[in-house]
């Protein structure tokens, strides 16, 4: 099909898909990107968020921290540093993200704590949109 892509999604742990899409959302630092058939070559850093896929078979959601994503015309890569698919995240995994999260924001430098809070942003509106507890 003309206007589809390989997508792959990999963490350290394991390989969570390996599919053809029409497109895919994808939580990138510098904004939300929403990539398809034709996608010029990019590389870009993802932030904590949702990533989705769309494709013949409906849509997959998958929670992911950071990473980055390889886009060209005809595929689409990303390497995550933890990737959840929305159905196995739990309160306990969020909470203790969000526990790191605050740590590295408690000890960072000045320079750098406005990237930590963004951070802790990101993983409470993961929280809410989960319907869990904002404040684990």
């Amino acid at each position: 099909m003309a206007n589809t892509v390989q997508f792959d999604l990999v963490s350290p742990e394991r390989k969570l898909a390996s599919v053809v899409a029409t497109e895919v959302q994808i939580p990138g630092a510098d904004g939300d990107l929403t990539a398809m058939a034709g996608h010029e070559p990019t590389i870009l850093s993802l932030r904590p968020g949702f990533l989705t896929i769309k494709g013949a078979d409906g849509e997959e959601q998958f929670v992911v921290t950071g990473g980055f994503a390889e886009l060209s015309a005809d595929a689409i890569s990303v390497l995550a540093e933890m990737a959840l698919p929305t159905s196995e995240v739990t309160p306990e995994i969020l909470a203790e993200l969000v526990s790191t999260a605050t740590q590295a924001h408690e000890t960072a430098a000045v320079d750098t704590q406005h990237e930590t809070q963004k951070l802790l942003a990101d993983l409470i509106h993961i929280a809410e949109h989960l319907g869990f507890d904002a404040h684990l």
